[in-house]
C-alpha cells in the first residue's frame, strides 16, 4: 500500500456515504450509457461496452458499489497491460471524488498505479515531480517536448472532479506546438496536500518557485489554465502572480455569486452533473454538514478578498450562457472589473461553454489553445515556420502534371448536387447551420466588452 493511500484511508467518509442524486438508479444507468456512447464528460475515453457491463452490475447508488462496478473492468485491463484503458476505467470508478468512500479511494489508488505505467510508455514520457510544501509534498506531472533550450509552459490545474492525470494526458496539442505542460491537483482533490481555503493558492506559488529552478523551462513564459472549479484558481493567480505569468485561462467562471448559499442550493439539482454534486463540493472544503458548507464558501469570493479591482495578468474568460453549475453572472462581473479581459461566451452553451455545436474539444482547440499559444508567443513562431516551409515548397522543382482522366458528374437524386453524400430524396441537406449570436467572423458568442443590455 502506498504512503498516500495509507494516509487517505484515515479520512472520514460517513458524512458523504449516501448518493446525493439527482438521478434514480435507473436514470443514472441510462445517462451513464448515453454519455459513454457519445464520449461525453465524464465518460470521455470509456468504451461503450465497458459502460454497459459496469451499469449491468450496478445494484445501488452507494459510492462503493459504483467504484466496484468499474474496478472489476479496470483490473482486467491492468492484467492485460493495457494501462491507458485501465487508468480511464479506474478513474471513472473514483468519480467524482476519491474522498467520498473507501472503495473510491481504492479505485483512485489503482488509477494512479495504471497511470504511472502508462506515462512511462509515452514519448516524451511523463515526469512525476515532488515539491516540498508545508512539511508535506506537492505531487505533479511535467511533460516536455523533445526540443533544445528553455521552453514555454502551460500550468494546468484540474477541476472539481477531474484530476491532474487527465490534464497531462490530454496535452498533445501543446506538445506538438513545442510547449511543455505542468499538471497539478487543485486543493482538496487528488494528491493535493491541502484543502480549499483562503490563501490556498500558495500551493501553486510554491510550484511556480520550483519551475523557476528548471533550466529546461522558460519561467518568463508560463500561462495558467484553469478548468471548471479551478477557473477560480486561475483568476486568483492572475492577480497574485501577475508578474510571473503571461496570462490565465478562466474556463468556467465561479468567483463570487457561485459561493452564495442561494446559488449552491439551486445548483444541487442540476442534471448537467452526473451525480453527487454536493458531496463532491463539500469534500474539497472538508465540511461535514450543509450549514458548514454554505457558510464556508463566501469567504473565497474575489470581491470578499478584495482582488477583483486590482491589476492582473491578461485573462481569457470562457463559459456558456446556460451554465447551471457556475453562474454566468460571475463571468460578466469579472469582465467589468479591473484590467480588460478577453471573453468568449456561447449563448447556447452549458457548463464551460459546451453545447452540441460547440463540444468541449472544439472550445479547447478553437478558442482556448490558440489564445494560450498567442500569450506564450508560440503562434508567431509557428506562423514563421509555416511561411518558411511554404517558401521552400514553392522553390522546389515540381513534377510534370499528370494526364487528366475522364470527367464524370453525378447529381444526387432529388438533391442539389452541392453536398457530398447528399442522397436525401426531395432535396439536399444544409451544409451548415447558421451562426446564432456573436461577432461575425468569430466563434459563436465571442465578444470582448460588456454584454448588450436587455
Amino acid at each position: 500500500m502506498n504512503r498516500w493511500f495509507a494516509v487517505a484511508l484515515a479520512l472520514p467518509f460517513a458524512a458523504l456515504a449516501q448518493s446525493w442524486g439527482p438521478r434514480s438508479l435507473e436514470e443514472l444507468k441510462q445517462e451513464t450509457l448515453r454519455r459513454a456512447e457519445r464520449n461525453l464528460y465524464p465518460l470521455t475515453g470509456i468504451k461503450a461496452e465497458d459502460g454497459r457491463e459496469a451499469m449491468a452490475s450496478l445494484q445501488s447508488l452507494e459510492p462503493d458499489d459504483w467504484a466496484a462496478a468499474w474496478s472489476r473492468i479496470g483490473e482486467r485491463y491492468f492484467a492485460r497491460g493495457d494501462y491507458l484503458h485501465a487508468w480511464q476505467v479506474f478513474n471513472i470508478g473514483r468519480w467524482p471524488s476519491e474522498r467520498l468512500s473507501t472503495g473510491k479511494h481504492k479505485a483512485y489508488a489503482r488509477a494512479l498505479d495504471a497511470f504511472q505505467a502508462y506515462g512511462k510508455s509515452l514519448n516524451p514520457p511523463i515526469e512525476t515531480v515532488r515539491i516540498p510544501f508545508d512539511g508535506k509534498e506537492i505531487v505533479a506531472y511535467l511533460r516536455l517536448p523533445r526540443a533544445s533550450g528553455p521552453m514555454p509552459l502551460v500550468f494546468g490545474i484540474n477541476g472539481l472532479d477531474s484530476r491532474k492525470e487527465e490534464v497531462i494526458a490530454r496535452a498533445d496539442g501543446y506538445l506538438n506546438a513545442g510547449v511543455g505542460v505542468f499538471a497539478i491537483d487543485m486543493p482538496g482533490t487528488g494528491q493535493a496536500p491541502i484543502l480549499i481555503d483562503v490563501g490556498a493558492e500558495r500551493m501553486f506559488s510554491a510550484a511556480l518557485d520550483y519551475l523557476a529552478t528548471r533550466r529546461d523551462i522558460d519561467a518568463k513564459r508560463i500561462v495558467v489554465q484553469g478548468r471548471s472549479w479551478s477557473g477560480y484558481w486561475a483568476a486568483v493567480l492572475a492577480y497574485t502572480e501577475k508578474d510571473r505569468i503571461r496570462g490565465a485561462v478562466v474556463h468556467g467562471v465561479g468567483i463570487h455569486d457561485y459561493y452564495a448559499p442561494e446559488w449552491q442550493k439551486k445548483a444541487f439539482s442540476t442534471r448537467e452533473y452526473l451525480f453527487d454534486i454536493y458531496p463532491a463540493r463539500a469534500s474539497v472544503y472538508g465540511t461535514k454538514t450543509m450549514e458548514e458548507f454554505l457558510a464556508y464558501g463566501p469567504r473565497l469570493s474575489l470581491v470578499a478578498r478584495g482582488l477583483i479591482d486590482k491589476p492582473s495578468a491578461p485573462m481569457l474568460l470562457v463559459n456558456g450562457e446556460r451554465d447551471t453549475q457556475q453562474p454566468i453572472a460571475d463571468l460578466y462581473l469579472l469582465m467589468k472589473h479591473g484590467d480588460p479581459k478577453e471573453v468568449w461566451v456561447n449563448p447556447e452553451g452549458g457548463h464551460m461553454g459546451r453545447s452540441q455545436r460547440w463540444p468541449e474539444g472544439k472550445v479547447l482547440a478553437e478558442v482556448v489553445e490558440p489564445w494560450v499559444l498567442r500569450r506564450l508567443g508560440v503562434e508567431r513562431t509557428m506562423l514563421a515556420q509555416a511561411a518558411a516551409k511554404d517558401a521552400a515548397e514553392k522553390d522546389a522543382p515540381k513534377p510534370p502534371p499528370s494526364k487528366p482522366g475522364p470527367r464524370v458528374s453525378v447529381k444526387p437524386k432529388g438533391g442539389t448536387g452541392s453536398n457530398v453524400g447528399d442522397d436525401a430524396p426531395g432535396g439536399g441537406a444544409r451544409s451548415a447551420e447558421p451562426t446564432k449570436g456573436g461577432t461575425p467572423g468569430t466563434p459563436s458568442g465571442s465578444f470582448t466588452g460588456a454584454p448588450p443590455k436587455p
